[in-house]
């Protein structure tokens, strides 16, 4: 019986070592293979940005006669330079951080509000305004400018910052479902408690809801904010007077012409135009990160 017994153990302990060290070769593989595609996305995401700033780097020249990815001779950094003063990108900024300005705050209280109508209060066609709100998501923009824009000539919106703005504002049919998701998870008890107290339906917003979906404000910003910064057809199309009302992305499509396109100019604006975004990421990092990982829960 002692002799069947060691036997026993003897063969457990080959198993469980066994078992162990499939356990570990199975952690050892699983490691490398997460490391190394970790490894190779970001070699992929970050590709374009080192071939950008580069081409950034070269002169006319150098341009023409490498490839995209040769180390410039000379690192001409005047092209910076000239680009931000040939493009006019001091009144680009300004006028991208108006818009972007009153693009986010107008758009945070117009979705927050119709947010707050559609979840608190139950009328007859809520359900459908719900559809109609999901169904605009699904139709292209490109397919109804022909209207929106008919609508802004008899308007004069046409070539006016505030036009612009406006009509960028009505475009944030996200955003409400956003803040519809964050309702829906704010109990109602919290309404009843404050119409106890005499507040009214505008305090209860203000005063008790708006604080709660500091979450999803930074959430529908950011996504607002980046779609906004970076739009380049409406931008073109509704300001069209190129020096004073142009963008920082169409400040861009100065250095593009029948005869041919500056890309190591074009390049150079790219990289200033990524400035601001990276300073503001750099600044408001923590906040971004908490308002994401809210939103992920929450939703």
């Amino acid at each position: 019986m002692a002799e069947k017994m060691g036997v026993k153990e003897k063969t457990k302990r080959v198993v469980d070592n066994s078992d162990n060290t499939l356990a570990l070769m199975h952690k050892i593989v699983y490691g490398t293979l997460k490391y190394l595609s970790l490894i190779f996305f970001s070699f992929v995401a970050l590709l374009p940005l080192v071939s950008v700033l580069i081409t950034a780097l070269k002169n006319n020249e150098e341009y023409e006669t490498t490839n995209v990815m040769a180390l410039p001779k000379v690192w001409n950094f005047q092209n910076f330079a000239d680009a931000f003063t040939t493009a006019n990108m001091g009144q680009a900024f300004l006028n991208s951080g108006v818009i972007l300005l009153f693009v986010l705050v107008l758009s945070t209280f117009m979705g927050t509000q119709v947010a707050y109508v559609l979840s608190r209060f139950k009328f007859r066609g809520n359900g459908l305004i719900h559809n109609l709100f999901l169904f605009a998501t699904f139709l292209p923009g490109i397919a109804m400018q022909v209207s929106v824009y008919d609508i802004m000539t008899k308007l004069h919106l046409i070539n006016h910052l505030y036009g612009y703005i406006i009509m960028q504002c009505g475009t944030d049919v996200i955003s409400i479902y956003v803040y519809l998701q964050y309702f829906e998870n704010i109990p109602i008890e919290l309404d009843e408690s404050g119409i106890m107290d005499g507040a009214n339906y505008f305090q209860i917003y203000k005063s008790i809801l708006l604080p709660l979906l500091k979450p999803a404000i930074v959430t529908a910003c950011i996504l607002k904010g980046v779609g906004t910064y970076n739009e380049y057809y409406c931008a073109n199309l509704y300001l069209q007077d190129k020096t004073k009302l142009a963008t920082v992305a169409t400040s861009l499509y100065t250095f593009v012409g029948p005869l041919g396109s500056q890309y190591n100019m074009i390049c150079a604006g790219v990289i200033i135009s990524l400035l601001p975004a990276l300073l503001i990421f750099l600044l408001c990092q923590k906040q971004i990160y908490s308002g994401l990982t809210a939103g992920a829960v929450k939703g």
